[in-house]
């Protein structure tokens, strides 16, 4: 069947099952969807271009080198305009001709392509070739209109097929896996290119190439980049477990062997179903749709456990590999109805918009443990994905009104005066200096195609297949020659269980006779989304006896203690960025029984610092309510362990900084408002004393370590000093030096600034009358080393108070001489979740059980194995 029939019929069926908007309400939100990405969108071209990204809290573009590294994250920017590529075939979707004609000149103009700087393989298909070749599709299909880009001579498609030589030299491995990066200027040469490296990728990254390789061949007619993106297929494939037919997450790209072998649809894996699946459409190959059967069915055979997506290891498929779920996977709901296999879509989507709702935006990591549903948000935009295939493969107008919060949260907690910013931490509301280049290429798309009529859109969707990154490639490329050079790999009919495979699209009329059946659907899983978490296990104590030194009694500012440590081989050392380090050296001990107290005070050590993890106080929120912010700039606060737990919130004026380390001569500049303090010289505590005997009504501490961020350090918790605390009663914050010149900025141009103090955002609306908020319990993120075991502490600088004056609080980072073990901190074992299989029958909670019994025999297993 050609492809181009199956997204008709699948996308089509049931747009006339009714409409749940008049035209005059859907035209409304069509049109903030356009106002929403005009905001974005002027504003990365006002204050970041031609840099890669905006910073819309800086109001300023992100250029690599210039901004401190954000590791792995930063490997998306090769300083080639990414935002502005990226968006291309967005500005034609939206009807903005004018804007696309200027902006393909403009890269035509000013991008170039060989800049000397090492990118991710895998970002930079996605993002820049594709968006080349979606605006390349969008400027032939306007030049064929004969109305517009009548100048237009290929252009894009020449600096595609340019990048695409670039990227070539990636795949020159044994494999034909490609290397994970690449040197833009000089491809793969070793070290001197800090390239070539590297032995392991994502399955993702390398099963992700095909649809814009085998697009730049049909294109230009050149068969070397569809040759070499299908050889990373074949390699894939043929490296599956066979008894599972799932693949890893990890794979060495030298010797095949699986580096991670939990198998899920989420991260790491994610797009290389969606790729395998939307390559049969594009390119009307039944291999593709072969392997993603087989594929799939083995998905819903041991990942599956509707509503959740569940990771498992692929030698044992029946034993889940974790108890989260990332919210990458928030796209296969949408690959889901693609398929035709609508009710589990409508079942994991209704799941995901329940967290959404929940925490008005989908958590990067969802928890089913004691911990919760938490982490942070990067305004991805997969749920949206999926939310606008489900309308109108099911014509429920639940799914309108699913895109009309969205666009709502948005608006409340993500638009800033420069843009969008993304969420640092969706408990508190607070904000991260980024804004995605995905969030214009693909946000804006699927919520305007959600709303929009048939006559909103310049050409017809359905003879376009979107890509991961959701850029628009014709479906007429499958009538393009197909010159390549590898012969059909078949899978052979052994592998073929002919009861998997639908060659037929399906019709989703005889799915859903009754458009009122997915309500059915959905009811159970809203309320299993709102149980509550079993509570973590009590602390128990590790170790057979008691040590002379206990690790929950330990406080660096007690000399007596540091002496111990000493008599134990176990030294504290001084980091610059203020945190402190325990280093266990045992054959430095006085003596062996005190070696073995060492080692048991490191093991205490490192069980107190997991379980303070678990009962860390969350993040606060430092929130700018005043004119012009009113509300829209959310800063990370790290909380102090001592005063107010913030129950009720507080605003003031915030004025220039105080050391705080002695009585506050003008009190009455200080009364009633809220103190800015500089990190140094004294305890936190003294500081709070300090400004609330002057009638402050909360403080501020900014971090001195010039550069520190909150997006790049572990959040810091304020210790008290020793003694009793209970006299200091207003609430005080922490500041990274990022964030805090951020708000210092504010008050150097508009003089007097008022914040909001909380635990959490809120609306500007909701400020006037909401005066109580509770807090919600949260886990510190650990840091880890490798070849080490390590926890994290986070203390004053030396040059603020000496070692004997802090108290320890969070944790220490511990290292042992004589057994270095790597240790994970995110890998100690949590309660289990469970749920039961039966999606028709059984509940979540008996789900959440089943899996606990399954996680223990796989520990034992694990046990026997070692």
């Amino acid at each position: 069947m050609p492809p181009v029939l199956c997204l008709l019929m699948l996308f089509g069926a049931l747009w006339s099952y009714g409409e749940a908007m008049s035209r005059e309400e859907k035209q409304k939100f069509r049109n903030q969807v356009v106002e929403m990405f005009d905001h974005a969108y002027q504003n990365y071209m006002d204050h970041a271009y031609p840099a890669d990204e905006l910073m819309p809290l800086t109001c300023r573009g992100r250029v690599r080198g210039l901004e401190p590294s954000r590791g792995d994250v930063d490997d998306a920017l090769g300083k080639f305009s990414l935002t502005l590529i990226d968006t291309l075939d967005t500005l034609v979707l939206l009807n903005k001709t004018t804007e696309f004609e200027a902006a393909v000149r403009r890269v035509l103009s000013d991008v170039r392509l060989d800049n000397d700087i090492v990118v991710s393989v895998f970002e930079t298909n996605i993002r820049v070739l594709g968006g080349l070749l979606g605006g390349h599709s969008m400027a032939m299909m306007l030049k064929d209109g004969g109305q517009h880009m009548q100048w237009y001579q290929d252009e894009l498609l020449h600096m595609a097929k340019d990048l695409g030589l670039r990227l070539l030299p990636a795949f020159n491995t044994s494999s034909g896996l490609p290397y994970p990066r690449i040197n833009l200027k000089h491809g793969v040469r070793g070290p001197e290119t800090r390239t070539g490296t590297e032995t392991d990728t994502c399955t993702a990254c390398a099963g992700t190439m095909i649809l814009e390789f085998a697009a730049l061949s049909r294109f230009t007619g050149d068969p070397v980049f569809e040759d070499h993106a299908r050889r990373a297929l074949d390699f894939l494939w043929e490296k599956r477990q066979r008894n599972s037919n799932l693949v890893g997450t990890t794979i060495n790209i030298h010797s095949g062997e699986w580096v991670r072998r939990d198998s899920g649809v989420g991260a790491g894996i994610d797009s290389y179903y969606e790729y395998l699946l939307k390559a049969y459409i594009l390119l009307g190959d039944d291999l593709f749709l072969q392997r993603f059967n087989i594929h799939y069915a083995s998905i819903m055979k041991y990942i599956s456990q509707p509503p959740l997506l569940l990771d498992v290891h692929i030698h044992k498929p029946l034993l889940p590999a974790r108890t989260w779920m990332d919210s990458l996977l928030a796209f296969f709901p949408g690959l889901q109805v693609l398929k035709g296999d609508i009710r589990p879509a409508i079942e994991t989507h209704e799941m995901l918009y329940q967290v959404t709702k929940k925490h008005n935006f989908l958590p990067e990591v969802i928890c089913f443990t004691p911990s919760g549903a938490v982490c942070w948000f990067r305004i991805l935009p997969q749920m949206k994905e999926s939310n606008y295939h489900l309308w109108p493969a099911t014509g429920d107008p639940y799914y309108l009104e699913a895109g009309r919060t969205i666009l709502d949260n948005l608006n409340r907690f993500a638009r800033v005066p420069c843009g969008f910013a993304a969420m640092k931490d969706v408990r508190t509301g607070s904000h991260e200096d980024r804004m995605d280049s995905f969030f214009l290429a693909e946000m804006f798309k699927y919520l305007f195609l959600l709303f929009a009529e048939a006559e909103d859109i310049p050409f017809d969707v359905e003879d376009y297949v979107f890509t991961t990154e959701a850029h628009l490639l014709p479906l007429s490329l499958s009538t393009a020659p197909n010159t390549s050079s590898i012969p059909s790999n078949k899978t052979s009919d052994e592998e073929l269980d002919d009861s998997n495979f639908d060659w037929t699209c399906p019709n989703t009329r005889l799915l859903f006779p009754d458009p009122a059946f997915p309500r059915s659907l959905r009811e159970p899983i809203r309320s299993a989304v709102d149980k509550s978490c079993p509570r973590p296990a009590p602390y128990r104590e590790p170790g057979m006896g008691r040590p002379p030194l206990r690790a929950q009694d330990f406080m660096a500012n007690n000399p007596e203690h540091l002496e111990l440590l000493r008599r134990m081989g176990v030294s504290l050392i001084h980091l610059k960025d203020g945190r402190v380090q325990l280093v266990q050296h045992a054959t430095q001990a006085v003596s062996a029984v005190a070696a073995e107290d060492g080692v048991r005070f490191m093991q205490e050590m490192m069980e107190l610092s997991s379980q303070q993890q678990k009962e860390q106080l969350p993040p606060r929120a430092i929130q700018i309510v005043s004119h012009p912010f009113f509300g829209r700039v959310v800063l990370t606060a790290g909380p102090a362990q001592f005063g107010t737990d913030l129950s009720k919130s507080t605003t003031g004026v915030s004025f220039s900084p105080y050391s705080g380390c002695s009585e506050i001569t003008n009190a009455e500049y200080v009364q009633g408002h809220i103190a800015l303090l500089q990190r140094g010289q004294c305890m936190f505590a003294e500081k709070a004393r300090n400004i609330q005997r002057a009638g402050a009504i909360g403080g501020i501490v900014i971090d001195d370590n010039e550069g520190s961020s909150s997006d790049t350090a572990p959040l810091f918790q304020m210790a008290g000093d020793g003694r009793s605390t209970d006299d200091i009663t207003l609430p005080l914050l922490f500041l990274f030096h990022k964030e805090g010149n951020i708000l210092l900025e504010a008050l150097k141009e508009y003089r007097e600034v008022e914040v909001l103090l909380s635990d959490k955002a809120r609306d500007r609306e909701e400020e006037e009358d909401c005066q109580t908020e509770a807090t919600t319990p949260t886990s510190f993120e650990p840091v880890s080393q490798s070849q080490m075991s390590t926890e994290e502490l986070d203390q004053s600088a030396p040059e603020e108070v000496s070692p004997a004056q802090e108290e320890v609080s969070p944790a220490v980072e511990v290292i042992k001489e004589e057994e270095e073990k790597a240790v994970d901190p995110q890998a100690e074992t949590m309660e289990e979740p469970g749920g039961d299989t039966d999606s028709s029958s059984q509940s979540v909670d008996e789900l959440l059980a089943d899996w606990r019994e399954d996680l223990e025999a796989f520990k034992q297993m694990e046990k026997d194995e070692l």
